[in-house]
C-alpha cells in the first residue's frame, strides 16, 4: 500500500493535536464501524423489492442476509493475526476500501447471485472492522476514560440502525435496491480519508505463521451452526441435517480444543479462556448476542402478528425505546469510568431479563403504556450493557492479549445472535402450533418465547455476577 501518504507516529500525533489525538482516532475508527454496521442493518428493507425485481421467493432472498451474517461472523477470526503482522492503520484502511469497492459493486449487480456475492464481501469487510472499536478504547485511553470513549463509541454504532430503516427507505422509493447497497459510502469515504492522514503509524509488528489448520475448523464450527441455525427454522431441530450440523459442530470444536493446546500460535489461545472475567465475558457476550437480536425480531413480530399493530404503529410504539437507549449510553459510559463494569453489566441485565418477563406477564393483555415501559426498560439495560461489558471482560488484560481477546468477544456475541434469531423463531412457531395461530393461544406462545429470553438473561447474569470486580487496566500502547 505504497500508495498511502506516509502517516506519523500516535507520539507525533499527540505532539500536534494533544489530548484531542486519542479523540480524533476513535472518532475516525468509529466512522469506519458505522459504516459496517450501516450494511448490516439496512439491507432489510430492501428485501421485498428484490423480491420483486428478481421474481424470487422470501427464502431465497434470505440468502443475501444469511450470507453477509455468515462472512462477517467468520471475517473476525482472522483479524488478530492480520492486526499483528499489518499493523491497525493497514487493516483498518483496506477493510474500510474493501467495503466500499464491494458496495459500488453491489449496486452494479447484473442478477441476484451477484448480488449475494457482493453481500458476502460486504460481510467479510465488516467482520473485520467489528472488533476494532473496542480495540482502539483499551489502547489509546486510560482506565478512568475507557468508559466515557466506549460510551461515545457504542452511541455511534446504535444510533446508525435506528436510522438505517428510514433512511434505507427513503433511499429505496427513490432509486430502487441498488441504493442499499451506497448507503454506507459515504462515512466509508469520510472515515478513509481521514485514516489516511490521521491514523498512526504501529510502534510494532509481530511476524507469526497464520494457523490455517485452527481456522479451517473454526470456520466449520462456525458454518456448521449457521446452517443448523437455518436448518432449524425451515425443517425443525430433529430433523437428520439440522441433527447432522450439530454433530458437524461438537466435532469441529473438539477437534480445534486438541489443536490450539498443541500449536505454537493458535488462532485463539486457550489460555485467555484461564481469566475469570475473559471466560465470564465471552459466555455473557454469546448469550446478550442471542438475547439482544432474538428480541429485535419477536419484539416487532408480537406487536404486529399477535397485537396487529401495523407496521408504523409498531415502529411509533418502540421509538420512545430507541430515545431511552441514547439517553443511557453516554451516562453509562461514565458510570463505567466510576464503577466496576461488571455491576453495570450486571444490572443492564437484570434490565432486560425483566423487560421480558413483563412481556410474558402481560401477554395479550398489554396495554400501549405498559408496552412502551417495558420496551424502554430494555433499552436501559442495552444503555448500560453496551459500554460497560468490554470494559469488564478486557480490562485486566495485557496489552498483547487485547487484540486477539476483542476478535473473540465480537465472535461470540455475533455468533449469539446468528443462533438467537433461529431458536427465536421457531420456539414460538413450535408453541404457536401447540397453542394455535389466533388468540389466547398466540399469547401463550409468544409468553413462553419471551421467558426463554427472560431465561437467557437470568444466565448471562449469573455469568457476569461470577467476573471478578477488580480490575486491572493495561498500559496504553496508543500508537498501534
Amino acid at each position: 500500500m505504497n500508495f498511502l501518504p506516509p502517516a506519523r507516529s500516535y507520539d507525533d500525533l499527540q505532539t500536534r493535536y494533544g489530548r484531542r489525538a486519542k479523540w480524533l482516532v476513535l472518532w475516525i475508527v468509529g466512522t469506519g464501524t458505522v459504516a459496517g454496521v450501516l450494511s448490516t442493518t439496512s439491507f432489510n428493507v430492501a428485501v421485498p423489492a428484490l423480491i420483486r425485481a428478481f421474481g424470487l421467493g422470501q427464502h431465497e432472498v434470505q440468502w443475501a442476509i444469511t450470507g453477509f451474517m455468515a462472512a462477517m461472523t467468520l471475517a473476525m477470526l482472522p483479524t488478530s493475526w492480520l492486526l499483528d503482522r499489518f499493523g491497525f492503520r493497514r487493516v483498518f484502511l483496506t477493510a474500510l476500501m474493501a467495503l466500499a469497492a464491494t458496495s459500488v459493486l453491489g449496486s452494479l449487480a447484473p442478477n441476484f447471485p451477484a448480488v449475494v456475492g457482493a453481500r458476502i464481501l460486504q460481510g467479510m469487510a465488516t467482520g473485520v472492522l467489528q472488533p476494532l472499536g473496542v480495540l482502539a478504547v483499551m489502547r489509546l485511553f486510560p482506565p478512568h476514560r475507557q468508559g466515557k470513549a466506549s460510551g461515545m463509541l457504542s452511541f455511534g454504532i446504535v444510533l446508525a440502525p435506528a436510522v438505517a430503516p428510514a433512511l434505507g427507505g427513503g433511499l429505496l422509493d427513490l432509486f430502487g435496491w441498488r441504493a442499499i447497497f451506497l448507503i454506507n459510502l459515504p462515512f466509508c469515504l469520510i472515515a478513509g480519508i481521514a485514516g489516511l492522514f490521521l491514523l498512526p503509524t504501529p510502534k510494532e509488528r509481530l511476524r507469526r505463521a497464520f494457523d490455517w489448520t485452527g481456522t479451517l475448523l473454526l470456520v466449520v464450527l462456525t458454518l456448521s451452526l449457521v446452517e443448523c441455525a437455518v436448518s432449524l427454522q425451515n425443517h425443525g431441530l430433529l430433523a437428520p441435517w439440522t441433527l447432522a450440523q450439530l454433530a458437524v459442530a461438537g466435532t469441529a470444536t473438539a477437534f480445534f480444543l486438541r489443536h490450539a493446546r498443541r500449536a505454537p500460535e493458535p488462532i485463539i489461545r486457550l489460555e485467555l479462556f484461564a481469566h475469570r472475567n475473559f471466560l465470564m465475558g465471552s459466555l455473557v457476550s454469546f448469550a446478550y448476542g442471542f438475547g439482544l437480536y432474538a428480541s429485535t425480531y419477536l419484539i416487532p413480530v408480537f406487536l404486529q402478528s399477535a397485537l396487529h399493530f401495523s407496521a408504523t404503529a409498531a415502529g411509533l410504539a418502540l421509538m420512545p425505546a430507541g430515545v431511552a437507549l441514547a439517553l443511557t449510553i453516554p451516562l453509562a459510559g461514565r458510570m463505567a469510568d466510576r464503577h466496576a463494569p461488571k455491576w453495570i453489566t450486571a444490572g443492564g441485565l437484570g434490565c432486560f431479563a425483566l423487560s421480558f418477563l413483563l412481556f410474558a406477564l402481560w401477554g395479550g393483555r398489554i396495554s400501549h403504556a405498559e408496552l412502551v415501559g417495558a420496551t424502554v426498560l430494555g433499552r436501559i439495560g442495552l444503555g448500560l450493557i453496551l459500554p460497560a461489558l468490554s470494559l469488564a471482560t478486557l480490562r485486566h488484560l495485557a496489552p498483547e492479549q487485547l487484540s486477539q481477546s476483542s476478535v473473540v468477544v465480537s465472535y461470540t456475541r455475533q455468533l449469539g445472535g446468528v443462533l438467537g434469531v433461529a431458536v427465536a423463531a421457531v420456539f414460538v412457531e413450535w408453541r404457536e402450533t401447540i397453542y394455535g395461530h389466533v388468540a389466547p393461544g398466540v399469547f401463550t406462545a409468544y409468553a413462553q418465547g419471551f421467558l426463554l429470553l427472560t431465561a437467557i438473561f437470568v444466565l448471562a447474569l449469573c455469568a457476569a455476577s461470577l467476573m471478578k470486580a477488580e480490575t486491572r487496566a493495561p498500559a496504553s500502547a496508543g500508537g498501534s
